[in-house]
């Protein structure tokens, strides 16, 4: 079944869909708004880019809790419900506006309200594609999710450029009316349920899925790639911001330079089951550390966005097969008692570092200058991709879990071989659900629509 084909058949999938493409292109607006609206009240750099700094460690420091509420509470309603604080926080940015009261203060409460309500709700939208598609279509699945999100941040950006020209507020408005939506659609989704185990097979443990990640090496090395390109990833756009407008760029011309990661992740989901059936992962995730590099060099060297633009296209565009890799081989090989925790400890390995990489991006560029900044970052993707060729290349576990028509890809059977680790589970009876019908049983969703540009 193709890709269109899940759309077309699968209405749960569909409603997440919808869901997750509007939600992302509502936080596109606002990612780029934020650093700009702290600008246009006076803040600095190092301001702009502490704001979005404690939104990530939020997220961080709530990511295992989270993924244990996933693992035992009903996940539709933990989606809806943070949802429906995230709408709150985010409108709350024009209320304070139009009442004079608008801070770096607010602006930094509304930060750390809407990143714990994200780190509630990754989780349990990370679970249902496990639940919802069959084992031997979620490659197909991934890289449409993939597609949307890069859809929304292609157009995203340059929306909330051109938004916050109208009106620096407009963009989170529009934000906050994308997560009323996203719970509504979420409303109407229903799955199946997963086997429920007896007390004695689950394990409680808060850590239980980074004990389970300990022992899967290829995929450790894989998310600990990850994470020293995500530190760089996430410094990298505060910087980009930053440099623009101290060179004159206006919000559009941003916007637009922006939006050009979103060509290259588009172009690169279009082109993920392609790249994932003829390299092996290892290759693929040095060649994003190779392209990284040589990308953040070239940005040392120019401040024109006609310029800055394709290279940004070419950095972005392997990004999202790699991230269909990961994601693939934890949703397969992890158990389904864990698949939560899993994913919080997968997306605290990622993403832990790179919380501290808008802060440290923005005080670089106030005692540095951006051009110096560049090159730092250059050389630090630089020796994470050396570091880590080793044991990349060494490992080819992760290529076993393609669709079983590429090198090393036996086939779905082969890639999940029986273990200690993985309990036995019951095959998921047929969905009798109709496609009108409202919620059914406990409800989860695909990976979730996630600011900032994690690698996996």
């Amino acid at each position: 079944m193709k890709s269109a084909g899940i759309l077309r058949t699968n209405p749960d999938f569909r409603r997440y869909w919808l869901s997750s493409t509007l939600s992302t292109l509502g936080s596109q607006l606002s990612l780029l708004a934020f650093p700009l609206l702290v600008l246009s009240i006076g803040g600095s750099a190092a301001q702009a880019g502490t704001v979005a700094t404690c939104s990530m460690v939020t997220r961080t420091l709530l990511r295992l809790p989270a993924g244990q509420l996933a693992d035992r509470l009903d996940r539709r309603m933990i989606m809806v419900g943070t949802d429906l604080v995230r709408l709150v926080a985010l409108a709350s940015i024009p209320l304070a506006s139009g009442m004079g009261e608008l801070g770096q203060t607010h602006l930094l409460c509304v930060a750390i309200v809407e990143g714990a309500a994200t780190a509630l709700f990754s989780p349990a939208a990370t679970i249902a594609v496990r639940d919802v598609v069959p084992e031997k279509d979620l490659t197909d699945a991934l890289s449409r999710s993939q597609t949307a999100m890069a859809s929304s941040s292609l157009i995203g950006p340059f929306l909330g450029g051109w938004l916050f020209t109208l009106d620096p507020i407009l963009p989170f408005a529009v934000d906050a009316a994308s997560y009323g939506v996203s719970a509504v659609l979420l409303l109407r989704m229903g799955t199946l349920p997963s086997r429920k185990l007896a007390d004695s097979e689950r394990d409680n443990r808060l850590t239980a899925g980074l004990r389970w990640l300990t022992h899967q090496r290829a995929l450790l090395a894989a998310l600990l790639f990850a994470a020293g390109i995500n530190i760089v990833s996430a410094a990298a756009q505060t910087t980009m911001v930053v440099t623009l407008r101290q060179s004159g760029a206006g919000g559009a011309a941003i916007g637009a330079v922006m939006a050009c990661a979103g060509v290259g992740g588009l172009l690169g989901a279009a082109a993920a089951p392609w790249l994932i059936k003829r390299n092996p992962a290892g290759r693929m995730f040095l060649l994003i550390g190779t392209v990284w590099a040589l990308g953040l060099a070239v940005f040392s060297a120019t401040t024109q966005p006609w310029a800055i633009g394709p290279v940004l296209v070419v950095v972005v565009f392997f990004s999202p097969p790699a991230g269909i890799v990961v994601g693939r081989a934890i949703l397969v090989l992890a158990p389904r008692d864990l698949l939560g925790r899993v994913s919080t400890a997968t997306g605290l390995l990622m993403a832990g570092l790179a919380s501290a990489g808008p802060v440290i991006a923005g005080s670089f560029v106030d005692s540095m200058g951006g051009s110096r900044t560049w090159l730092v970052l250059a050389g630090a993707a630089a020796v994470v991709t050396v570091i880590s060729s080793v044991p990349l290349l060494r490992e080819t576990s992760l290529d076993a879990t393609g669709d079983g028509d590429g090198p090393g890809s036996p086939g779905p059977e082969a890639a999940v071989p029986p273990s200690a680790d993985r309990p036995t589970e019951e095959p998921l009876p047929e969905r009798t659900v109709p496609e009108d019908a409202g919620p059914a049983g406990p409800v989860t969703a695909p990976p979730a629509p996630r600011r900032g540009t994690d690698v996996g």
